[in-house]
């Protein structure tokens, strides 16, 4: 047992590397290796976290299970990866990323093995909420890779790169349960194949990843790039902080970190209504076939993996690493094509799926920038933590366009539902409205700012 605690030691600093040259090549080198790997060890997450989705016409048809059951399934996993996330966030701040990353994504494989084992309503819903659980490993690390391997005003483009894993992920997953359903017509199988190869993607992740730039001889990321953000060397060299100062001091006493995490509740009510509903709302209001109304809502992944590489970018190279702006806007952009869709006719498909489009390109961007905010808003120690605490409430708003959604939506209609999508994309602009001019975070160590600095600074405490 002490040997598996000991793999969540975070991995110690070597002796830094002198010689320029081998710093600039190992750096280039080992900036790429982390990328591809945290990419591909991220998409392997959503294989077991969707692999349900595509399995559940099986389970009908074989274990009778109605649309309730598989729904309560659905609600389930949001909610314990959402309480994982937070919680993770503190474990992940104090543990080797590589290691934590690789651990999670091995115990969805097994669970999901284990899920296919199963015929009880019950053992699934304790494995699908364990699956949750263990899901919430995947997104802290990566944030802690990101900030310890790419610098400030170049995280934007890094970050987003990364997160387009998502809808990569999201896009083969289909194809993989729909190869296993048609060559062994099971769908356990379905849930064994994502299973086994996520496991083996865990030790991917093991070969592939370090921990720090430090503990492979490197010096941090600020000083080779020379581009601190807003944090001392003080800070950099600070390596004993406790788990209270990180939680309390660092996150639940910083008010951007609370504007941020409200935001990607309402973010989340949007993209997951969007993404869960709109297939149905297409068929029962527009009168699409089956076929017609999901390839339509696929736009909204690729609206979404177009939105996820731009956004970065965008606020990298057009305003100065901050990401206040790309957020408010993309967040009114959601408003309008939301209400967009939802007043276009019955009977022009190429609107609709125009509209579909805009609005997977319009949410992913706060969806990805929200995150990078979090890191770069809180201390370089708590990183995991902030992301964690904010990844938290975005997926309360994913359970929330569940269960809580159809209910109004059966009540009031889809009228109903698109209102209600319309004002929570309204809110989430009018939360991350007072950070327009919010750049990045600095210490009682830094000087103050002064009254003609167009960007603010944020203090952790």
């Amino acid at each position: 047992m002490n040997a598996l605690f000991n793999l969540f030691t975070p991995a110690p600093h070597l002796p830094e590397i002198q010689d320029k040259e081998v710093v600039k090549s190992d750096y280039r080198y080992w900036r790429v290796r982390i990328i591809y790997s945290m990419f591909i060890g991220y998409a392997f997450y959503y294989f077991t976290r969707k692999s349900f989705t595509f399995a559940m016409p099986g389970l009908i048809e074989d274990l009778h299970f109605d649309k309730g059951q598989l729904g309560l399934l659905g609600s389930i996993l949001y909610i314990t990866y959402a309480l994982s996330k937070f919680a993770s966030g503190v474990l992940s701040d104090k543990s080797s990323p590589r290691f934590f990353m690789a651990f999670g994504l091995i115990m969805t494989g097994i669970i999901n093995i284990c899920f296919g084992l199963s015929s009880s309503f019950w053992l699934f819903a304790i494995f699908w909420g364990l699956n949750g659980w263990f899901q919430g490993f995947g997104w802290p690390p990566c944030a802690r890779f990101l900030t310890s391997w790419y610098s400030q005003n170049e995280r934007g483009a890094w970050w987003s790169t990364w997160s387009a894993s998502h809808n990569v992920g999201s896009f083969l997953i289909p194809w993989v349960i729909g190869a296993c359903i048609y060559f062994f017509d099971s769908w356990r199988v379905a849930m064994y194949v994502p299973g086994v190869m996520c496991i083996l993607g865990g030790f991917f992740l093991i070969n592939r990843l370090r921990d720090t730039p430090q503990s492979i001889g490197l010096p941090s990321i600020e000083q080779f790039r020379d581009d601190y953000g807003g944090i001392s060397k003080k800070d950099l060299e600070q390596k004993n902080v406790s788990v209270k100062e990180i939680l309390v001091d660092y996150v639940l006493k910083n008010k951007y970190i609370w504007l941020l995490a409200l935001a990607y509740f309402f973010v989340y009510v949007v993209r997951t209504g969007i993404g869960d509903w709109t297939a149905l709302f297409l068929i029962e209001q527009k009168g699409y076939s089956r076929l017609g109304a999901s390839g339509s809502v696929s736009l909204f992944e690729v609206g979404g993996f177009c939105g996820t590489l731009s956004s970065g970018w965008i606020s990298d190279k057009l305003f100065a690493a901050k990401r206040g702006p790309v957020n408010i806007l993309c967040s009114i952009g959601m408003m309008v094509t939301v209400a967009l869709f939802w007043l276009v006719p019955q009977g022009y498909p190429v609107l609709d799926s125009c509209a579909i489009f805009s609005i997977g390109y319009m949410t992913f961007g706060p969806q990805v920038l929200i995150g990078v905010a979090a890191a770069e808003l809180a201390h370089k120690r708590a990183v995991s933590t902030s992301t964690g605490f904010a990844g938290c409430f975005a997926y309360m708003g994913a359970a929330m366009a569940g269960y809580p959604l159809g209910v109004m939506t059966q009540e009031l209609g889809w009228n109903g539902f698109f209102l209600t999508l319309v004002l929570c994309c309204g809110v989430a602009a009018l939360l991350l409205s007072p950070m327009w001019s919010v750049r990045a975070n600095v210490t009682e160590s830094k000087p103050e700012p002064t009254a003609d600095k167009e960007e603010k600074d944020v203090s952790y405490a």
